[in-house]
């Protein structure tokens, strides 16, 4: 049922349906990739919070360094990357990651993260995952998974970062 109020905007009444309250991850996680909706890199707008004692301590996205121009205005900046099993593959180098950029706003203000929980869009790059690693983050949750997520994987498991994986799906990009 919906009446127009004088403002011109719908007026929507709902039925009382009961209420299913999040899980704190699902809560988090649906946070996480709220954020990722400011990423300015249409091949991956991902997004990244970092969580401890179920307080949000910090947000990243991907996106270009302070200052530079986003892939939304001129264009990705790509390049080609021979995998370690020949494949090829393309990435675009022009931003940063959201785990990175996570971390670097935790620096930045000051805010320690260690011991902290770590949700994102994917499992985070071989990169990314080492820095997770040095930043003394415990415990990385991950929506999809990544094409190269072997390394990563086995970085986690070798330092003793918890690492969830919420679905199998395969992160897909263009011109991947």
């Amino acid at each position: 049922m919906k009446d127009r109020h004088e403002s011109g905007f719908f007026l929507c009444y709902t039925f009382p349906m009961p209420h299913i309250r999040p899980s704190w991850d699902e809560y988090f996680m649906s946070i996480a990739e709220l954020v990722g909706t400011r990423a300015t890199c249409d091949r991956g707008r991902s997004g990244c919070i970092i969580v401890r004692n179920k307080q949000i301590l910090v947000t990243g996205y991907v996106g270009s360094p302070v200052g530079f121009p986003h892939c939304d205005e001129v264009g990705h900046e790509m390049h080609k990357v021979i995998d370690d099993d020949g494949t090829e593959s393309r990435h675009c180098v022009r931003t940063v990651h959201a785990e990175q950029n996570a971390i670097a706003q935790a620096a930045k203000l000051g805010v320690p993260i260690d011991g902290g929980t770590l949700y994102c869009h994917m499992t985070p790059c071989y990169t990314c995952a080492k820095i997770i690693i040095n930043a003394g983050i415990k415990k990385v949750i991950a929506a999809k998974d990544y094409h190269q997520r072997k390394k990563s994987k086995e970085a986690f498991e070798t330092s003793g970062v918890q690492f969830v994986l919420v679905s199998g799906e395969v992160e897909k990009y263009d011109q991947q």
